[in-house]
């Protein structure tokens, strides 16, 4: 399958993006990448979509001078799709030696009806995120795995609810075996939301006059979940103290930018 024109700097050179922000084109390496292979809730998003964010836009921000963030998610895909389109494939030209592989995906692999993109968690599921572990090795990279991102959902008692079913889990016994880097975003989302409530979440979801959108995050939401995204890099040790900043730190929702679709 071809790759959509409106994707084509994303998927053909990727979104290299500095810590202060600018995107570029890839170009001669001086620093590296950190590579996104995800879903709409890592992507970048366009003027045609705004305010909705990927928190995959906002990692930048939180990174220090030395890392890029080349961010390949794309809206709408799940672990097999990603790689049956042959995006992955584009992903792993561009790898070098001392580069890191992040890999986030279930949202859509749970679609059961989509036989394009559903994957079974126990067995397809680990199978498709095998093969981004095994590239990335190859090539000399870093392979981490990131636990889906958790929908704002809410029982009665304003519990926070996990939507993932054994996704998170089947991606966590496969890091173990394969001895790669887990950040849980999963359950620290999870935890994040019900200690934000269930009227408080909504500024952090694409909610607006027209919308109430439970998956995809507005800036605030973005900027929140990149925090734990490099907050767990910390933690894994993938990235060194020096390697983030401002962690602690207010982020301004008006540093976050949609650029128009490639045409």
């Amino acid at each position: 399958m071809s790759l959509s024109r409106r994707h084509a700097v994303v998927a053909g050179v990727g979104l290299a993006v500095s810590a202060g922000g600018t995107a570029h084109a890839a170009g001669p390496r001086r620093s590296r990448t950190v590579w996104i292979a995800g879903d709409s809730t890592a992507a970048q998003k366009y003027a045609d979509a705004a305010p909705e964010t990927g928190w995959g836009t906002a990692l930048p921000f939180l990174l220090g001078r030395g890392p890029v963030v080349a961010n390949h998610a794309v809206n709408g895909r799940s672990s097999k799709s990603f790689v049956d389109e042959g995006r992955l494939d584009v992903v792993l030209a561009g790898v070098r030696p001392g580069d890191v592989l992040l890999v986030q995906f279930a949202h859509n692999d749970e679609k059961t009806e989509d036989p394009a993109r559903y994957t079974e968690p126990w067995t397809t599921y680990q199978q498709y995120l095998r093969r981004y572990l095994d590239g990335a090795r190859a090539r000399g990279a870093r392979p981490v795995l990131a636990t889906p991102v958790e929908r704002r959902r809410f029982d009665a008692d304003g519990r926070a609810v996990p939507s993932h079913g054994e996704y998170p889990a089947a991606m966590r016994a496969l890091a173990r075996r394969e001895r790669v880097a887990l950040l849980d975003v999963q359950a620290l989302s999870l935890a994040l939301w019900q200690k934000l409530g269930p009227e408080a979440t909504q500024a952090y979801f694409n909610w607006t006059d027209t919308k109430q959108d439970n998956t995809h995050f507005s800036p605030t939401g973005a900027i929140a979940v990149a925090r734990l995204v490099a907050r767990e890099l910390l933690r894994t040790r993938v990235l060194a103290p020096h390697d983030v900043r401002r962690l602690d730190e207010e982020i301004p929702s008006s540093w976050i930018t949609w650029p128009e679709a490639a045409a």
